[in-house]
């Protein structure tokens, strides 16, 4: 029976860039002809956002796309649980309706999976030879000290827990009873994720196209507090 990836979009008032990138999603070759499986779940945008991802439902029906909208604004994290609990692929990537990350990269991700070695494999910004955009030095310290706190009390040795591009076997991660509706996904699943017995995590370097606040980047410094928060919370206090 032919494998399934089901790729996860979470979109809120990207209008700009959904339709960029599901032409790079419809364009990539999955290795041994895995196919695709898209679901976008739009968490209440307030732009055009709907009337893109019609359109391109219509344009290309050979591309499965699956449409799922909040009627209120709850968060990239409400927005993929609605969308981890519709999925039925074999694996699960989590796609950021942004440019930011490439899907071209998804055969990176996916080798150590079908090569069954690994169970998770996350794409790390930080490692590798992929181009990375220069951006914010103070988002980098951040994301490094987010990662090695979180790393201290999962006991993993990840180099980028904050990043978009996570990889999972289906059963895995729909096993979790995740909780996090805003940025405090990463921590919380990375947290769960380690907990799982005999679980084997991979990373692999990929690149990183990010954006600027001027053209749509909306995690702040806030979600940074809540993050190290987080990160307390479901490696210590929830245990």
């Amino acid at each position: 029976m032919q494998q399934k990836l089901s790729i996860v979009i979470p979109a809120y008032n990207e209008e700009k860039t959904i339709t960029l990138i599901l032409d790079k999603i419809r364009a990539v070759k999955l290795i041994q002809g895995i196919e695709k499986e898209v679901i976008i779940v739009n968490d209440a945008s307030l732009d055009h956002t709907e009337k893109a991802i019609n359109e391109y439902q219509q344009a290309y029906p050979a591309l499965r796309i699956a449409y799922f909208k909040h009627e209120s604004n709850q968060g990239k994290g409400a927005a993929l649980h609605t969308g981890i609990k519709q999925a039925s692929g074999d694996f699960l990537i989590i796609q950021d309706a942004d440019l930011e990350y490439d899907p071209d990269e998804y055969n990176i991700l996916l080798k150590p999976v079908v090569s069954g070695r690994a169970d998770v494999v996350y794409g790390s910004r930080f490692m590798g030879g992929k181009p990375h955009r220069i951006l914010f030095f103070w988002h980098s310290i951040g994301n490094k000290f987010l990662t090695l706190l979180s790393n201290a009390l999962t006991n993993l040795n990840l180099t980028d827990m904050e990043t978009c591009y996570k990889l999972f076997k289906r059963e895995h991660i729909q096993s979790l009873n995740l909780r996090e509706k805003r940025f405090g996904f990463e921590p919380e699943v990375t947290a769960k994720i380690a907990r799982i017995p005999n679980i084997r995590i991979y990373e692999v370097g990929i690149s990183y196209y990010g954006r600027t606040y001027q053209e749509g980047k909306k995690i702040t410094w806030k979600d940074g507090f809540r993050a190290i928060y987080c990160i307390l919370k479901y490696n210590t206090f929830a245990r």
